[in-house]
């Protein structure tokens, strides 16, 4: 069932009045307030704050008093964006309409045949539902429900079903091969499909492990393997082994011991390994998991339900999940057109919806978390549609918290300004869109984005997680954000 989330919150709250008084009444630079008397000191005007930012390339705002929908300022405000991990509050509001806020997840056990004498007469399939979060606890659980339901192996296969949403091996092509925050998608899915990586360097060498650890088990894999290098560069190396992902890095890199996530390219067969292994582990006897091409027939004996799509969307919005935001937006399609071909398709279909239905005007949003740099948003529609969501409370309950800095430049937890915004991080790339309360009270909803194309592509094709000079721009992209904030606020806070 697809729910109206849209027509009732969206187009109930009147959002062509309000397009249309934004769009009357937005300035093509930033403009100085009139202060009152009582006001601290002289405002500098935005322009000035963004030269002293020295960040180069391209800034484009908006922010809207939510009580009346009049914009204050703007600057850029029509100009397209790449939107960077704001695209994942987008992505929130259009699950929220396809889905519907009592939406779970389902990952099921399947047994293509009765059960006899404690043995599964035929297939046991592990079938994915797009849960985005499981993880090898709750796989450890559903090995253990499977046998308290008595079942102690099979006289068929064990096989894994990924194909209630389409495989892609990457979310963007761009990105370096060992990033975890760039993993295959599946309709079946674990640990956010990551492996853990850890080495410890002995008297004989380093000993190297490759697990799907959780808070409860460690279970080693081999769909998954790495090999120690001696190279100098470059760090990683990827390769299709056929069966595993192989991965190796560079010995001199490594120091005495460390870990880290990388990324899995097949995820269903990495979620097949570990269920298997976990299932021995409770006296069921399974063989290797081979994969299911078809929807599998058959009765579930054992299903896992995931936490509802809001708190889902909660813990997206916080941790800034990519894969969460992917096989969430694209579910949401799925239940939208009945069926979703690719990731790209589905982005398609969220961007034509933003813009119909949310007013997100000349949006292009090719995945759904903005890891692709492709991805175009304007601060002005974008801080137009946080509006109307507050309005319906959809989105601010979900937003994290923003900690502003004190004039020592440590968080200050008691600012006068409160925040509730989702942060976007590309390298020379740098967003933040929400809300915005100073101590009268009045209301915001802003949009800055931020971009310096010419160092972005640089660096195009680069291996390293950290490029020369990123983490240094965007720490003063963050600065310009928030002085942009405690301008707004001290400007039109009363």
């Amino acid at each position: 069932m697809i729910h109206s989330f849209s027509r009732r919150f969206f187009l109930g709250s009147g959002i062509a009045a309000l397009a249309g008084c934004a769009q009357a009444g937005a300035p093509a630079v930033s403009l100085r307030p009139q202060l009152r008397p009582g006001d601290l000191g002289q405002l500098p005007d935005a322009s000035k704050l963004i030269e002293a930012a020295r960040l180069g390339g391209d800034v484009g705002f908006a922010v809207i008093d939510m009580t009346t929908g009049q914009v204050l300022e703007a600057r850029e405000g029509t100009r397209g964006f790449p939107p960077a991990s704001v695209t994942k509050a987008i992505t929130a509001l259009y699950a929220l309409d396809a889905l519907g806020p009592t939406y779970r997840f389902r990952t099921q056990l399947v047994a293509t045949g009765p059960v006899s004498n404690g043995i599964i007469q035929g297939d046991l399939v592990l079938v994915g539902g797009g849960d985005p979060v499981l993880d090898t606890d709750a796989l450890g659980d559903m090995a253990a429900n499977l046998r308290a339901a008595g079942v102690r192996g099979v006289t068929g296969a064990f096989r894994v079903y990924g194909g209630a949403l389409p495989y892609e091996r990457v979310i963007d092509r761009s990105q370096p091969d060992q990033v975890g925050y760039n993993p295959a998608l599946s309709g079946l899915s674990l640990n956010f499909n990551r492996v853990h990586f850890q080495w410890e360097r002995g008297s004989g060498g380093y000993a190297v492990t490759m697990d799907a650890r959780s808070s409860r088990f460690r279970p080693e894999v081999q769909v998954a393997r790495m090999r120690i290098a001696d190279r100098a560069a470059p760090l990683y190396t990827y390769t299709d082994g056929g069966d595993h992902d192989q991965w190796s890095v560079a010995r001199g890199a490594l120091g005495k011991s460390g870990s880290r996530w990388l990324p899995v390219r097949r995820p269903a067969n990495y979620a097949g390994e570990v269920f298997a292994s976990l299932a021995r582990a409770q006296g069921i006897t399974l063989g290797p998991a081979l994969t299911q091409q078809g929807a599998p027939g058959g009765t579930a004996l054992v299903s896992h339900f995931s936490d509802p799509l809001p708190q889902l969307l909660t813990g997206m919005l916080k941790f800034s999940n990519n894969l969460t935001a992917e096989l969430i937006g694209m579910t949401a399609t799925r239940a939208r057109m009945g069926g979703v071909a690719s990731l790209a398709a589905s982005a398609r279909e969220m961007t034509g919806w933003a813009q119909r239905d949310l007013g997100l005007e000349g949006a292009r949003l090719v995945d759904h978390s903005g890891l692709g740099d492709a991805s175009r948003v304007s601060a002005l529609s974008l801080a137009k549609v946080l509006t109307l969501a507050h309005r319906s409370a959809a989105l601010r309950p979900m937003l994290k918290p923003f900690r502003m800095r004190g004039s020592n430049g440590s968080f200050d937890d008691k600012h006068p300004v409160r925040v509730e915004a989702k942060t976007g991080t590309l390298h020379f790339v740098s967003a933040l869109a929400g809300y915005a309360t100073g101590p009268s009270g009045r209301p915001l909803a802003f949009a800055i984005f931020t971009q310096e194309p010419a160092r972005r592509a640089a660096i195009a094709g680069m291996q390293s997680d950290s490029p020369p000079g990123g983490a240094d721009w965007n720490r003063r992209a963050k600065g310009l954000q928030q002085a942009l904030i405690e301008r707004w606020s001290a400007a039109y806070g009363g």
